[in-house]
């Protein structure tokens, strides 16, 4: 999260590329998105704030499906190297956020204070009681 977050800043262009054109100002848009998985992948190295991290690195993963889309339907980055401008990659690449958008909300809820691990913990206890 982090160093793709930094590659925003690094290589902004590529990113503002596959903003969608209804968002406006593809260069804000850019270091938002990139402060954000910043923000997420150092919220996920700090163990204290770990269940926020994941929650955000969910909800990320959701905002910026957009992009994807735009990339997938320009059919990858053209002039990027492989698999950046690969039309294939890029339509493979939109099922793949499902995953990361469920672990982030499973990891969210395994975290200690979380609602989920909580009952899951209450349950098993309650089934091991005599």
């Amino acid at each position: 999260m982090i160093g793709t977050g930094a590659a925003h800043f690094v290589t902004p262009r590529m990113y503002q590329r596959i903003v969608p054109d209804f968002l406006g100002n593809a260069g804000v848009w850019v270091s938002l998105s990139g402060a954000a998985q910043v923000m997420g992948g150092v919220l996920l190295a700090v163990p204290r704030t770990r269940r926020l991290g994941a929650w955000w690195v969910a909800c990320l993963m959701v905002m910026v499906f957009p992009a994807n889309v735009k990339m997938a339907l320009d059919g990858g980055l053209e002039g990027a190297g492989w698999p950046l401008d690969s039309a294939v990659a890029a339509w493979l690449r939109l099922p793949l956020q499902i995953p990361l958008v469920l672990w982030g909300v499973r990891e969210a809820l395994d975290q200690p204070g979380s609602r989920g691990r909580a009952r899951a913990t209450s349950s098993t206890a309650s089934a091991q009681s005599p």
